[in-house]
């Protein structure tokens, strides 16, 4: 079965069909999406949230708790055993900067794994494009995505509170202040895009990957590409925006992760 042709799984973790989820119908008119039990396992976390009075006292709050819960410091996330050897703790601020770094690395392969575990959506791309189940390239992500280096400190849990605290702060501060979100994307061939219909010479809906960086700067998204995509997204499809966190390594390009799936998307040069 074409990994193309099929949205996802039948099952996720959101109350919502993978395909209802991922299609232009859905960005029109979005619903809230949760990770099922997610905000309830952190109550503590949320409690304490709702004491605080701007987004910035939030985000500290954020990211002391995920320090203590996960074990890792802000800055060096690498912790010693019990024989005084260093070993790596996985940790979301070092995904989110590796993702920055290069989004088809083992580390890209985790986030979209984490994607398509709780949305149930499907990659379209790591590495090589990923048109089906038994293409070697598939493998490859599989594989990446189950690495045992980035799953030995909970790291899917790291991102289910993620996108929740995220969702959390859009619900609390109205930041983003509307339902959706102009962003931008630079890409030098469209060839590399999926159309699924087209409207017009302009105007198409093309289906993203599971996972997707954007930015709110016009001006940026040039430097990426000669064309320029242009992206109404529902803000309860943002998994990380710029400022979400105080201290993180994605503030130079005003970046968003986006979850995937069918776009309407405005084609600029």
């Amino acid at each position: 079965m074409s990994a193309i042709s099929r949205y996802g799984h039948s099952t996720n973790l959101i109350g919502i069909a993978t395909a209802c989820m991922a299609s232009p119908l859905f960005n029109d008119n979005p619903q809230a999406l949760h990770i099922a039990g997610t905000r309830e396992a952190a109550a503590g976390l949320f409690e304490k949230l709702a004491q605080q009075h701007n987004v910035v006292d939030c985000g500290q709050v954020f990211q002391d708790y995920m320090c203590v819960v996960f074990g890792f410091e802000a800055e060096q996330r690498l912790g010693e055993d019990k024989q005084g050897q260093r070993r790596f703790r996985s940790s979301y601020l070092r995904l989110i900067q590796d993702w920055g770094l290069d989004s088809n690395n083992a580390q890209g392969a985790v986030f979209k794994g984490w994607v398509e575990s709780r949305f149930g959506l499907f990659p379209n791309f790591h590495k090589q494009p990923l048109n089906s189940f038994m293409d070697k390239n598939w493998l490859v992500y599989i594989e990446e995505k189950m690495n045992s280096r980035y799953h030995n400190n909970c790291i899917f849990m790291q991102l289910d509170l993620l996108y929740e605290y995220c969702q959390w702060v859009i619900e609390r501060f109205h930041f983003p202040a509307a339902r959706h979100k102009t962003l931008y994307r630079g890409v030098n061939n469209l060839d590399d895009y999926s159309v699924a219909a087209d409207a017009d010479k302009n105007q198409k809906i093309v289906r993203f990957n599971s996972l997707v960086s954007f930015t709110d700067m016009r001006n940026i998204a040039s430097e990426f590409g000669s064309y320029i995509l242009e992206v109404q997204v529902p803000v309860v499809k943002l998994i990380f925006f710029n400022e979400l966190l105080p201290h993180h390594a994605l503030h130079g390009e005003s970046e968003y992760l986006v979850i995937g799936g069918d776009y309407r998307v405005k084609v600029q040069r």
